[in-house]
């Protein structure tokens, strides 16, 4: 099966997906060498007319230019210690926009050794220039994991990255379907990674309180870097794919 059969084209351009929100769909990446898998960034129009850019994929000219149409390209934001290696290109073709990245990501090895530019860290009781519109929530890991999630209170959009990964088995090759099962990534209730699992089980009661509440959100679409969004009965579907975790 050819590896873009996993994507979810059009590819590397804006779909609207609500009011002032829009999906960027790419990839595919190889996970594992042996899984192609997509890749999302989600876009929101802030009231001030300016564009919030969530995860970052592979730079375009001509993407750059239809996003630039819907607004002036002001924050990046890497959500979580995976999800900032598109980053550098974007800044260098647009310099002014500030970046924001999850707790801990500026000391990781693999970042300092990069030029990428980390501006802000998001902090868990710091101001941001969005507060009044998207909510944040942090769900923390072991080794420093953290993945930031967001909730785009206007349009009741919910913003993950890997703490749900929805993979469509009938896009993946026969060894990609075996090992998304196991890892329990498949759809239609896929999860995060039974590795990733783990890692945020051993900080015990903090990361529980963060799914109860992002549950309690109650979204009307959640949105991911990897598989199909939940874009029908999206709370519930939410609460299945985190019940390891609740």
């Amino acid at each position: 099966m050819p590896p873009e059969q996993n994507t979810y084209p059009p590819l590397d351009r804006p779909k609207p997906i609500a009011e002032n929100v829009w999906i960027v769909d790419s990839g595919p990446m190889m996970a594992m060498g042996i899984i192609p898998l997509p890749v999302r960034m989600t876009i929101v129009r802030l009231r001030d007319g300016s564009l919030w850019v969530h995860s970052p994929t592979q730079f375009f000219a001509m993407l750059q230019r239809q996003l630039e149409d819907l607004g002036p390209i002001r924050h990046f934001v890497a959500p979580n210690s995976a999800h900032w290696t598109f980053l550098e290109e974007w800044q260098a073709r647009i310099p002014g926009a500030v970046a924001w990245a999850a707790p801990g990501l500026k000391d990781r090895a693999q970042v300092k050794r990069s030029s990428v530019r980390l501006d802000h860290e998001l902090a868990r009781d710091g101001k941001t220039p969005w507060d009044d519109e998207i909510e944040q929530i942090f769900v923390d890991g072991g080794g420093g994991f953290c993945e930031v999630c967001f909730f785009h209170r206007p349009s009741e959009t919910l913003i993950l990255t890997d703490l749900v990964q929805n993979m469509e088995p009938e896009k993946l090759s026969l060894p990609g379907r075996i090992i998304g099962r196991i890892a329990g990534v498949t759809a239609p209730d896929g999860r995060a990674p039974v590795y990733l699992r783990s890692v945020i089980k051993k900080k015990g009661e903090g990361p529980r309180n963060a799914a109860r509440r992002l549950v309690a959100l109650s979204p009307q679409r959640v949105v991911f870097a990897h598989g199909a969004c939940f874009e029908d009965n999206a709370a519930a579907r939410l609460a299945t794919s985190l019940d390891w975790l609740l």
